[in-house]
């Protein structure tokens, strides 16, 4: 399988585009004026406690106050660790109103809602990931073969050892990443030392920052690429701007030199994501059909509560029987949805409407291949088999804003709703209006203002209908295109 990373870097905004076999999978997007907060580290000031809910609204020097669940706060032991065995019984304990409070972004602001946060503390490098307050030793679920999970643990316990001063012993914990399968001893525990300089220094930061303030900010995206994204399989990364690349080589020169030699400067006249590809699928990814090669399509719907997928058949008959033909479009669709999520970022709850299928073998073919193109998701996901309304449950860990929350705003005509009352429905409202006015004032003359679209329709299919309320009321109704009306937006003078 090839896989490449393209980086598109401006002075607004950096995105970055993972494409396999040639075909889009992961889009990303970080504006300047609107970076992301989360791994970011702040001193935050405990506003509000909500006993009822167990958790707590702390301002961290954001537009909103960011919002910690008791869960998320850690009790430490007199060393300074977090205290696993400790029950809170009730959030009142833990936290108070006033009280300055150290936490993390897990979640950014999305929609009305503030930041997710947790003072489970930790700080990412290359390979591992330092938690300063605990003493485990973790190892991602995603590295599955047995003696390399010891080879990985063992070589993390030894460098600790081997870093600790007598009476002064290395303290916390790692988490050790997918990404570091396979690396060579001296690569993975470079990033003990440097996670423990780092960790000293945000430690002095805090002690002297004021509350609301940060005292960590998590790299930029073109360096969060090469610690998260650029995995062992990734043939190169092509990045349109010198000035990136030099900022990206020295990060790598530092801390993964493996991967420099495939950094790759792109000098073409043809922007880079139109070249790949990139920009029209990124443009699909807004709509809400999916087209299936064989005919079919998905029709995804993202609202603050869920996700929903449908599946059709659309325009696929098939060659054989109804069940055949919908087992190959469930299939299609299972890689596509997979995509998609990837794709357009989307998490939280999702619900997935297959087709209905009485064969039980295929259900399981259908969600086994949902699973397996799946497996390649760097996000935390859960998978459900198929409910008794034929349903398929699923979540999928929401970190950021989907791509189609930081690309698109609600529609000023519409306000979200994604239709529009027809013209229709406003030519009658506009008769009910008229009768309204007409029984409240004594006057000889309406004027109706509205879009083209409906006085069309008030002038031609309604014309019978205006005619007769104009007898009834005993005034005359003129009506006035207004170009910059929507659909929607009508008014009636008294004239």
């Amino acid at each position: 399988m090839s896989e490449e990373i393209l980086v598109n870097a401006s002075p607004t905004e950096t995105r970055v585009a993972l494409v396999e076999n040639g075909m889009l999978q992961e889009v990303h997007i970080e504006r300047t004026q609107r970076r992301g907060f989360v791994g970011n580290i702040f001193k935050g000031k405990v506003v509000r406690v909500l006993p009822g809910m167990q958790a707590a609204f702390v301002e961290i020097g954001l537009d909103r106050a960011g919002f910690i669940h008791a869960q998320d706060i850690a009790v430490l032991d007199e060393e300074g660790m977090e205290d696993r065995n400790a029950a809170v019984a009730d959030i009142r304990e833990i936290v108070r109103e006033g009280q300055s409070l150290v936490v993390q972004v897990v979640k950014d602001p999305i929609g009305t809602k503030g930041a997710r946060l947790t003072t489970h503390l930790s700080i990412s490098g290359r390979y591992l990931v330092y938690m300063p307050q605990t003493r485990h030793i973790g190892i991602s679920a995603r590295i599955d073969k047995e003696d390399e999970r010891k080879r990985l643990k063992s070589l993390v316990e030894t460098s600790m050892a081997a870093l600790s001063q007598p009476g002064d012993p290395c303290v916390g914990g790692f988490i050790i990443r997918t990404v570091a399968e396979g690396v060579g001893d001296e690569e993975l525990c470079a990033d003990i030392p440097f996670l423990y300089r780092l960790w000293g220094e945000i430690e002095e930061r805090i002690k002297q920052a004021q509350p609301r303030s940060v005292v960590h900010e998590d790299l930029p995206l073109f360096m969060r690429t090469l610690r998260d994204l650029v995995k062992p399989y990734i043939e190169k990364v092509r990045v349109d701007s010198r000035e990136v690349l030099g900022k990206m080589q020295s990060f790598s020169e530092r801390y993964a030199p493996e991967i420099k030699e495939r950094l790759e400067h792109y000098p073409g006249e043809r922007p880079l994501f139109e070249l790949y590809g990139v920009e029209d699928e990124i443009q699909k990814a807004l709509d809400k059909k999916v087209e299936l090669k064989s005919g079919g399509y998905l029709i995804i719907e993202q609202t603050e509560a869920m996700i929903t997928v449908d599946v059709n058949t659309g325009a696929f008959v098939g060659h054989r029987n109804l069940e055949e033909t919908i087992f190959k479009t469930n299939l299609e669709a299972a890689t596509a949805i997979a995509r998609q999520l990837r794709l357009r970022n989307l998490g939280g709850i999702i619900i997935l409407d297959f087709i209905d299928m009485k064969d039980s073998e295929h259900q399981r073919q259908v969600l086994r291949t949902l699973e397996r193109m799946m497996e390649r998701d760097n996000t935390k996901m859960s998978l459900t088999g198929v409910s008794e309304l034929g349903l398929v449950e699923m979540t999928r860990k929401r970190t950021r804003e989907s791509l189609g929350q930081v690309m698109c705003e609600p529609c000023s005509v519409c306000k979200g709703r994604g239709t529009l009352k027809s013209p229709e429905t406003i030519c009658y409202e506009v008769f009910r209006e008229i009768l309204r006015e007409a029984r409240a004032y004594n006057n000889e003359k309406f004027l109706v203002l509205a879009s083209s679209v409906v006085i069309d329709r008030l002038l031609d299919e309604e014309s019978d209908n205006v005619a007769d309320l104009e007898a009834f009321i005993s005034c005359t109704i003129e009506f006035q295109v207004e170009a910059v009306y929507s659909q929607e937006q009508y008014d009636i003078i008294l004239v």
